[in-house]
């Protein structure tokens, strides 16, 4: 058994026996998150002055297996655990870590994403949305796009610009948020899928206090890369991203007693990889798994996949020493190419009756849907043209295209 190996069995069992002394089904969700965050299991991966555990990143799977295999909840998810509060924990005042990051950890708020304009997408930096100090406030007008899940979150990690007289990269500063004020609209963004995970989101004289101004105004750039290298490793091969379950009160889990909730089973999600076991269950109900390219694509899948989590690996590992220029643009591109093999093998299987996109269709449109959706990969979270321009420029040290995006070098990755 390797080192790894034998080090998430002993995570495995040390949580196991925790669950044993301390899950109780009778509790409120909000109860058992906070018993969960108190013992630094909602984010074990974050060091032990974050509210973690100082783990490795992939600890937060071994974690949440242990408490599926127990049938306990498990630690809320969402994008706040993911981007905000290790941004916040990374550049933020011991006063907004206590007030921002804590409910986070304990799943009492969710969050999203206010960073692309319907014109700045790629040159996130060309963004338009203004802040105007007004005294200990500022007044927020304009525009954003893509947002994920802003209809179910309380905050959003917003990008606007305070300085129309500075190069375009400084005079941005980067905002915690409030959603739940007048002056916010938000709008879904109906999909092929027939789904709206995306949403615009439309600022109206709406109000955020100085006080959740993180970094310091026209420090919003290099804080963004923060942000930007969590997403990327989160969401990239070997990450640790974890939507469900939805944390805050529009998510519908905090009040109920926990027992209940962890019975709710997660809702199919387009944007999650389609599990190879999953794929191999369809192969043998449509009598394909003899079959010598979809053996091949199958095993060219599991190769990315667990190339994908050493690459993982080796960042975390590098990490503890210096900044890894182009790992987790790497992860992401390699998490895109997984999304679109897994889907393209699915419906390889399932032939014809894999387009039939009905509740009684063969696979009900499962793979019909992921792959639609699997296009989106090449662009949320950064394109895949600009993940290949800061892995030329920064990681190989190729001459900079005049027209690439000029991100700064990040400002901190996790010690693990």
């Amino acid at each position: 058994m390797s080192d790894d190996a034998e080090s998430d069995a002993r995570l495995a069992d040390a949580v196991a026996a925790w669950l044993a002394d301390n899950w109780d089904p009778e509790l409120t969700v909000d109860e058992w998150w906070c018993r969960v965050a108190a013992a630094g299991l909602t984010v074990p991966h974050f060091p032990i002055d974050w509210g973690g555990r100082g783990l490795s990143r992939r600890s937060q799977q071994v974690v949440r297996a242990a408490f599926r295999q127990s049938g306990a909840l498990l630690p809320p998810g969402g994008l706040g655990l993911l981007m905000a509060a290790p941004t916040i924990l990374t550049h933020g005042t011991p006063e907004q870590v206590a007030r921002l990051v804590a409910p986070i950890l304990r799943g009492e708020v969710a969050w999203c994403q206010l960073f692309s304009e319907p014109g700045a997408g790629s040159d996130l930096a060309g963004l338009r949305t203004r802040a105007t100090r007004d005294g200990d406030r500022w007044i927020i007008s304009g525009q954003k796009v893509w947002s994920s899940q802003a209809r179910e979150a309380e905050y959003g990690m917003l990008l606007a610009r305070t300085d129309f007289d500075r190069p375009k990269h400084a005079g941005i500063s980067w905002f915690a948020f409030p959603l739940d004020q007048p002056g916010v609209t938000i709008r879904p963004l109906r999909e092929a899928t027939g789904h709206a995970i995306f949403n615009e989101v439309f600022f109206d004289d709406a109000v955020v206090d100085d006080a959740d101004l993180i970094g310091g105004e026209g420090n919003g750039w290099r804080i963004t890369q923060t942000t930007l290298l969590f997403e990327r490793t989160g969401i990239g091969a070997g990450g640790s991203m974890a939507g469900f379950p939805y944390p805050g009160p529009k998510g519908g889990m905090l009040g109920l007693r926990a027992g209940a909730a962890a019975a709710i089973e997660a809702p199919d999600s387009t944007t999650k990889v389609v599990a190879l076991p999953e794929l191999i269950e369809l192969a043998q109900r449509f009598h394909r798994n003899d079959d010598p390219v979809v053996r091949q694509k199958m095993a060219q899948l599991a190769t990315f996949m667990r190339t994908g989590e050493w690459m993982a690996q080796r960042a975390r590992a590098a990490g503890a020493k210096a900044e890894v220029a182009g790992f987790a643009n790497l992860g992401k591109l390699a998490q895109t190419r997984i999304v679109k093999l897994a889907a393209e093998i699915g419906m390889d299987i399932a032939g014809p009756a894999g387009m039939l996109w009905s509740p009684d269709g063969a696979v009900a449109g499962r793979f019909a849907e992921a792959t639609i959706f699997a296009t989106a990969s090449s662009i949320y979270g950064g394109t895949d043209q600009i993940q290949r321009n800061v892995i030329g420029e920064r990681a190989l040290g190729l001459p900079r295209e005049a027209s690439s995006d000029r991100e700064q070098p990040f400002a901190r990755t996790l010690a693990n």
